[in-house]
């Protein structure tokens, strides 16, 4: 007896004591179970209420979205692997929608297409959480696009301007240089008050580390967001990741601040789209694109956009990335994000074999808010090159039929040779405004013209240190938006004419 009681005391005594301590809870929740899964689709059946894309949470963690509500059966988006789900396993509803993390503290950080980290640096302390698909800015709340947004290359902040709070698209073939333009802007930003926010969208991950590399050498990073829906990524988080990336931009935008954000790219954002409305047996139509291919980018880049004072003040500029195939820019994506956006950089794979970097052919290229966004003097500068620039093309092609040129269209010849030279850049190469408006005013202003164009890359060197070092109260003036007068024109010409020909000024100084 005294063994059992020492063993009751030991052995039964405690089972007793969690007996005891044990509450019973009860847990109400609306569960579902699973048809059938794969290919990052699932049929689901067993729910008697469900909202339209309702957030759902499928075993292991994974969620998804409520797409397809049809009787009898539910088509569910799976917002990760599903691999391990299996027919029979059962889901249940959350009551809320997809929605992401927004704040100070994603600034620097690599995530997701949900927001969750994917660098390793722990988690993140949100300052709230917003629903990735949000209705965009009413008309009465916007304000005209009219600050410039400075990209630091020369061939498109003075032949396409970018405002603040406009949608300009780059499109190209594949290896081009979209991906270099887009990342080259946001680099720019690095010294400014510009927020910026890259997503990269179907990508390999190979590129993505070199563009995360490159904000990180250039000291960008630390004022980007980077989301990531790579290409080995399920379907799903690709077709959400720039939703949720233009929320995580609309709250600093709502701040007053100004955002600027890359979709890179939305051709393989289509492509996804098209992929997981084909496995819900939604119809196709043109190249099997559902209907709604349209809508599904017009709702994204409509939230972009520069907010009147009372609502805010901030701006979100878009510059969404499209791939053409064989420069067919009439293709169906390709031209349904050119009647979105409001313009087009066009990079060409002939000027990318001619050595022509970057490869922006200015005649395909437009920016439908043009000078307005200018700096005055840019503009006093660069509101002929566009005009300038398309006489030379045509006078270049007459010429190669070897016609005998009189004198001044051989002058003209000359001129739009130096500034295609001129407009050629070194990725990674920024150029301020006063740097750009010199450059170009020697280029203009005929004082390349005897130079040979392999050493136009040291004279404009040259002609930069020269203007920085004898005009600094002009350029100071310049980057402020200050209108350039003719006086400060003449001035500008006769400081770089002097900067090119040291050996005729010394010569003229020991004849006086």
């Amino acid at each position: 007896m005294g063994v059992f009681n020492t063993l009751s005391d030991t052995v039964f005594a405690p089972l007793e004591t969690a007996r005891r301590n044990i509450k019973a809870t009860v847990e109400m929740a609306e569960i579902a179970h699973i048809l059938s899964v794969g290919n990052g689709v699932a049929q689901v059946a067993g729910f008697t209420d469900l909202h339209a894309d309702e957030l759902v949470a499928f075993p292991q963690g994974v969620m998804g979205i409520a797409a397809n509500l049809q009787k009898g059966r539910i088509g569910v988006i799976v917002l990760g692997e599903t691999d391990q789900l299996r027919p029979g396993d059962r889901l249940r509803r959350t009551g809320r929608v997809v929605d992401v993390p927004v704040g100070q503290a994603l600034l620097g950080r690599i995530v997701d297409g949900l927001g969750r980290p994917l660098d390793g640096g722990g988690p993140i302390e949100a300052d709230d959480r917003l629903p990735v698909e949000r209705p965009a800015p009413p008309i009465m709340h916007r304000a005209p696009v009219d600050v410039p947004l400075q990209t630091g290359i020369k061939a498109i902040d003075a032949a396409i301007p970018i405002g603040r709070g406009q949608r300009e698209l780059i499109l190209g073939d594949r290896q081009t240089g979209k991906t270099t333009i887009a990342v080259d802007t946001i680099l720019n930003q690095t010294d400014g008050d510009v927020i910026s926010v890259y997503c990269a969208i179907g990508q390999r991950a190979s590129a993505v580390a070199q563009v995360i590399a490159s904000l990180r050498n250039h000291g960008a990073l630390d004022r980007t967001i980077v989301m990531v829906a790579g290409g080995d990524d399920a379907p799903g988080l690709q077709f959400i990741a720039p939703y949720a990336a233009m929320t995580m931009a609309e709250y600093f935008m709502a701040q007053g601040r100004d955002v600027l954000i890359v979709f890179d790219d939305l051709t393989r954002h289509a492509r996804a789209y098209r992929e997981l409305s084909l496995l819900l047996r939604r119809p196709p139509g043109r190249e099997a694109y559902p209907g709604d291919i349209f809508y599904i980018h017009s709702r994204l880049l409509e939230r972009a956009t520069h907010l009147r004072d009372e609502h805010g003040g901030g701006s979100l500029t878009a510059l969404p990335v499209v791939e053409t195939q064989a420069q067919n820019i009439s293709a169906y994506i390709p031209t349904n994000l050119i009647s979105i956006t409001d313009g087009q950089v066009y990079l060409s794979p002939d000027l990318f074999e001619k050595g022509q970097l970057p490869a922006i052919d200015i005649g395909q290229s437009v920016s439908r808010v043009g000078g307005k966004v200018q700096r005055p003097a840019f503009r006093a500068v660069a509101g002929s090159l566009r005009l300038m620039y398309a006489q030379f093309e045509e006078l270049e092609t007459f010429a190669r039929f070897g016609t005998q040129l009189d004198e001044e269209t051989r002058r003209k010849l000359t001129r739009g040779q130096r500034v295609r030279e001129v407009l050629k850049q070194h990725e990674h190469h920024h150029l301020d405004v006063p740097a750009q408006i010199a450059v170009l005013l020697a280029a203009t202003e005929g004082l390349f013209d005897q130079i040979a164009p392999d050493d136009l890359a040291d004279a404009q060197g040259v002609v930069q240190e020269a203007v920085r070092q004898q005009k600094p109260d002009l350029c100071d003036d310049m980057a402020k938006g200050k209108e350039l007068t003719p006086d400060d024109r003449a001035g500008l010409i006769a400081t770089m004419r002097d900067a090119l020909n040291p050996d005729q000024n010394e010569a003229t100084d020991g004849n006086a």
